[in-house]
This record gives structure tokens, C-alpha cells and sequence, in this order.
């Protein structure tokens, strides 16, 4: 495979794309609430989706403009329909579904996917953090789950959320909806780790250009495995992952890999 240089794209607004070294770079900038609306769902669904057969991108970064990572659902949006004749059921359904879709594609894209969080990310901007596999946060960022506070509990939010914090915690973010800071946030497993505000950019970057400089099948291989084996019973996700193990060791990069590491040399990935 050919060394990415560097991305460049630009896709309409609410989200912004750019990238180089393999890293490409989602931004949603609809401040101030970068609100999960129809056309923000939609526009980085589609970014995903051409991600995912890209070569030269290997990491996925999502960030945000302004000073709240999501604020969630457009509750102006959603309530803007409650004149329709089926009171809003048919466009409540379609955001939900298009939620649903979009963090799912993110758990299951070929490609490891960062969030890189500042500011506030409450409701299904939370859901959005708790479903990329790594989140860094600056250290002002907070986090909530605060539908129950105004009567539309956090259900689609609490299916990402439970993955990510033990039950009891999930249950407490959830039941309360109070907000929690970037350091409880990391203590509970919600991000992986919390730096000042002026160190998040860079940070962010060093982690995905670490993380881009392995095998793209590898990193492939390894996401689905991770999130296949964590559904299984015990018995069942070994005999799954030696079979992954064993499919992996098949792979010319594994062969390239295992060579450079024996003859003390940079391995040369081919993603094959």
C-alpha cells in the first residue's frame, strides 16, 4: 500500500474534513451547540462511509468548533415537528434510527475512531464520545446524560454508555442527569485520558499518528475482534479470537512484522 501523504477535503457544513499523515479529521462546526441534527448525521455519516475505503486514511479523529463538543439531539428540530399529523412519530423515528446508524458505523468502521473533546458533551454528544473507541478530553470538558431531567430519559445514549462504565455509574449518570467533570469522566472509563486544554490538540494528534503508523489490516483485524470477543461468553470468545490469531498470522503483514521485529528493523506494511 502506498504511504498517505496527505488528505484534503472539504464537504459542506455542519462538518468539516481534513487530514494528513493518515489522519483525517471530522470537525463538526455548527457552534455553539453542534447539535446532533438531520444534516450533521447525515453529513458525518457519509465522511465515515468514505472513510472506510480510503487507503490513506488509517485513524479517524472527531472534534468540534466552538465550546461544546454536542449538545446532543436538536430539540428544536424535534419539537418543530410535534405540529405534523402523526405528532412528530415518523421524524422522531428517523433521528433516532439515523443516531443509531451513525454510532454504530463508528463502532464497527474499519478504522479506529478518536474524539477529541472540549467543552461540554451531554445526551447523545455524550453518546458520541462513549462510542468512538479512544476520547481524549481537555481538562474543562464535562460530560451528563440529562434527558431525565426533562422527561425524555437517555435510552439510545445509555446503550453506548453502559458499554463504557459499569452498570452502577451508567445507572447514576442516567437517573440524576447531573454533569460530571473531565476527571470522573476518566476515572469511570469514559476517556482515556484528560490533558490541559492547550496540550488536547497535540495529544490527540500523537496518539493517532502512533496509532497510524501500525498495519491497517492489523488495526482492522484487532477493532472487530475486540468488539466481537466482548459480547461473548468466555469459552466462546477463545475459540473465536484463536481463530482470528491464527487468520492474522496468515496475513503478510504479520509475516513482515514478526520478520522486521526478529531482524531489528521499521516493518513495511502492505495491508494485506
Amino acid at each position: 500500500m502506498a504511504e498517505a501523504a496527505a488528505v484534503q477535503e472539504t464537504v459542506r457544513a455542519p462538518v468539516t474534513v481534513s487530514g494528513a499523515e493518515g489522519v483525517l479529521r471530522l470537525t463538526l462546526a455548527n457552534p455553539p451547540a453542534n447539535a446532533l441534527s438531520i444534516a450533521m448525521m447525515e453529513a458525518l455519516q457519509g465522511s465515515l462511509e468514505r472513510a472506510r475505503e480510503d487507503e490513506a486514511v488509517r485513524v479517524i479523529v472527531l472534534r468540534t468548533k466552538g465550546k461544546v463538543f454536542s449538545a446532543g439531539h436538536d430539540l428544536k428540530e424535534l419539537t418543530a415537528h410535534r405540529s405534523d399529523a402523526d405528532r412528530g412519530r415518523a421524524f422522531f423515528e428517523k433521528t433516532m434510527l439515523l443516531c443509531a446508524r451513525l454510532m454504530q458505523t463508528i463502532v464497527r468502521h474499519p478504522k479506529p475512531v478518536i474524539a477529541e473533546v472540549s467543552g461540554v458533551a451531554t445526551a447523545a454528544g455524550c453518546q458520541l464520545v462513549a462510542s468512538c473507541d479512544l476520547a481524549v478530553a481537555g481538562e474543562t470538558a464535562r460530560f451528563a446524560t440529562p434527558g431525565v431531567n426533562i422527561g425524555l430519559f437517555c435510552s439510545t445514549p445509555m446503550v453506548a454508555l453502559s458499554r463504557n462504565v459499569s452498570r452502577k455509574h451508567a445507572m447514576e449518570m442516567l437517573l440524576t442527569g447531573e454533569m460530571i467533570d473531565a476527571e470522573r469522566a476518566h476515572a469511570l472509563g469514559l476517556v482515556n485520558r484528560v490533558v490541559p486544554q492547550t496540550e488536547l490538540n497535540q495529544t490527540v494528534t500523537d496518539l493517532a499518528q502512533t496509532i497510524a503508523s501500525k498495519s491497517p489490516l492489523t488495526l482492522k483485524i484487532g477493532k472487530e475482534a475486540f468488539y466481537a470477543q466482548a459480547e461473548m461468553e468466555l469459552s466462546q470468545a477463545y475459540d473465536y479470537t484463536v481463530r482470528v490469531m491464527v487468520e492474522n498470522m496468515m496475513a503478510r503483514d504479520a509475516e513482515e512484522g514478526i520478520g522486521a521485529f526478529i531482524e531489528k528493523r521499521v516493518p513495511k506494511w502492505r495491508n494485506e
